[in-house]
């Protein structure tokens, strides 16, 4: 269907226009393979074999992932395969690996890629930058898209929670006629509350930028500036903490996830309300060039070159650790532990 989001009209598919069991129907005769079970792997595969739909999962052998995928009840030589069978056994190859390793695998999934099967992602990374990856799929098959807007761990939380995760869809190619049915079924199939058309390219633009923006990057950079600002004009860690963190992830974000930002204005004191208003645009002022600047080293694709040299190096996961351990360990978050700790519903 057409809905207009504010004055500008797109393509949305929900459930009840493409219920479940239209998409089983679509793909009662395919094996779906989903290639690596780290960050999307586990939610999609969980969530399309709850529905049930055929899944198989392709992972390492003796591997950290090998073993949670066996501990979520997929087995070896049935329904867990390593990489190359599960590409072999697959009419649909969800490619859901590392940016990094999906770079690494693709002369094995290419390989593997016969007429009429289906390359299946769930971030336009890889056919976006191919110049960079190398990623070009042959011409005989659907190249396709589904993107849940959240982690993998969100997306199968919610929907043991009986709710969904809205997610965006692309054809890049459509070389059978049935990349629209294959896409959307799939879609519906791993949980998506619903979707909305995009292409690779707008996906993984708006992605890189969100993720590096407001979605982590961003928020984390503002919660420590505000947070050393209290601390410095001597507020305690508990109290910077709750005022910078707590009160918006707990109270706020919830009432702007309800009915909107407005909304969540129209409940806040009268003081609170009137010191938003004042100060929303300054910080959208001050903060635009930063995103501008974001912007336009994604899509000139310096974000990508970044990503994939970092990610490729064998000590990547060592440093990462070193980094995440920076944030885990500083005064903020180490204060953000004893708070979630304090909640009601953890005692």
């Amino acid at each position: 269907m057409k809905l207009k989001f504010g004055t500008v009209e797109e393509n949305v598919v929900t459930r009840e226009e493409f219920p479940l069991d239209k998409a089983k129907e679509i793909l009662k005769d395919e094996v779906i393979a989903v290639l690596g079970y780290g960050v999307q792997g586990p939610g999609q595969a969980l969530n399309l074999k709850d529905n049930g739909f055929n899944v198989i999962v392709g992972q390492r052998k003796d591997s950290k992932t090998w073993e949670k995928a066996v501990a979520d009840g997929w087995v070896p030589g049935e329904t867990l395969f390593d990489l190359e069978e599960a590409c072999e056994k697959g009419t649909i190859l969800q490619f859901l690996l590392s940016d990094a390793g999906q770079i690494s695998l693709w002369p094995t999934v290419k390989k593997h890629l016969t007429p009429g099967k289906a390359l299946y992602f769930s971030h336009g990374f890889g056919i976006t930058y191919k110049d960079q990856t190398g990623i070009i799929p042959p011409a005989d098959v659907d190249v396709i898209l589904v993107a849940p807007k959240g982690s993998g761990t969100s997306l199968r939380r919610m929907f043991v929670e009986g709710r969904g995760l809205n997610s965006s869809y692309a054809i890049y190619q459509d070389a059978t006629g049935k990349a629209k049915d294959r896409v959307v079924a799939l879609g519906i199939g791993v949980g998506s509350g619903y979707l909305f058309e995009t292409d690779f390219y707008r996906e993984v633009t708006s992605d890189l930028t969100g993720e590096r923006g407001t979605l982590m990057g961003a928020i984390q950079g503002i919660f420590a500036a505000q947070y050393e600002v209290l601390r410095a004009n001597g507020h305690t860690p508990s109290e910077a903490f709750n005022e910078t963190v707590e009160e918006l992830t707990q109270s706020l974000m919830p009432l702007v996830a309800e009915n909107g930002m407005d909304w969540m204005y129209a409940n806040c004191s009268t003081t609170a309300q009137r010191g938003a208003l004042d100060w929303w645009k300054p910080f959208r002022d001050a903060t635009k060039p930063v995103f501008e600047e974001l912007y336009n080293s994604v899509k000139t694709g310096k974000e990508a070159a970044k990503s994939i040299e970092s990610n490729s190096k064998p000590d990547y996961r060592v440093k990462l650790e070193e980094e995440l351990k920076e944030l885990r360990e500083s005064e903020m978050w180490q204060a953000g532990a004893v708070v979630r700790k304090l909640r009601p519903e953890n005692n």
